[in-house]
């Protein structure tokens, strides 16, 4: 590698919260686009590094790491920010909500995005596993909101802030034709934290570089990306 790290990458994919945070942190970083449509995540070299061969993958001087949980801890760990230190009295509180949303906001909206994973082919029972996980993600927003503050303000930036933007920009997009009566309004402190984040320089830097659009979190719209794909 020419520099510290290498993230394989596909546009507004899990690899853009990655990608966002290592520009927060100013850590230097090359990418690889994993061409989704030509199924390159599913390739043997892709595997070899990411047995599961989901995105992203960061290379670091120490070895892949995959699972998005797993690589914002590591970076905010080695670089000392975004996060409290291993002996901070917040840690514990931090890491409960790092795993919360890796864990179960991100799975719940894993699952409205491919159902069929989970319940097979029939549409009346993946119909239903949407409904039930949107309204799930609904309530798990819920508790952010109201459980998770002061984690989601600027002046407590922290990985958590990417993480949550992200998750709540694919609940607006996908799958398409599901929107339904979702609001990020509906939660004043999430979508504050939404606001501010577009006013920073990490966000418009990756969304440019992937077609995210001038508002990617507050009025988010389907990505344009100069290569690759999302889907």
């Amino acid at each position: 590698m020419i520099t510290p790290y290498r993230l394989h990458y596909a546009p507004d994919n899990a690899s853009v919260i990655i990608r966002l945070v290592l520009e927060d942190l100013g850590a230097p970083y090359e990418t690889v686009l994993l061409e989704r449509s030509k199924q390159a995540h599913a390739a043997p070299a892709y595997l070899a590094l990411n047995p599961g061969g989901l995105i992203p993958t960061l290379e670091t001087p120490e070895g892949a790491i995959f699972e998005t949980g797993a690589i914002l801890l590591w970076l905010a760990d080695r670089h000392g920010r975004l996060a409290p230190a291993p002996d901070s009295a917040a840690r514990g509180d931090f890491l409960k909500w790092l795993f919360y949303l890796a864990n179960t906001v991100h799975t719940a909206l894993r699952m409205t995005f491919y159902p069929e994973k989970y319940v097979g082919p029939d549409a009346n029972a993946q119909h239903r596993l949407r409904t039930e996980m949107q309204a799930r993600f609904a309530s798990h927003l819920d508790i952010l909101e109201t459980r998770a503050a002061p984690w989601f303000a600027l002046e407590s930036a922290s990985v958590l802030d990417y993480y949550l933007a992200c998750l709540m920009r694919w609940r607006a997009l996908y799958p398409e034709g599901w929107r339904g009566d979702y609001d990020a309004r509906a939660w004043p402190r999430l979508h504050s934290l939404l606001t501010q984040l577009e006013t920073r320089a990490p966000t418009r830097t990756i969304a440019a570089a992937e077609g995210l659009g001038a508002n990617p979190f507050t009025a988010p719209d389907y990505c344009d990306p100069p290569e690759g794909s999302a889907t």
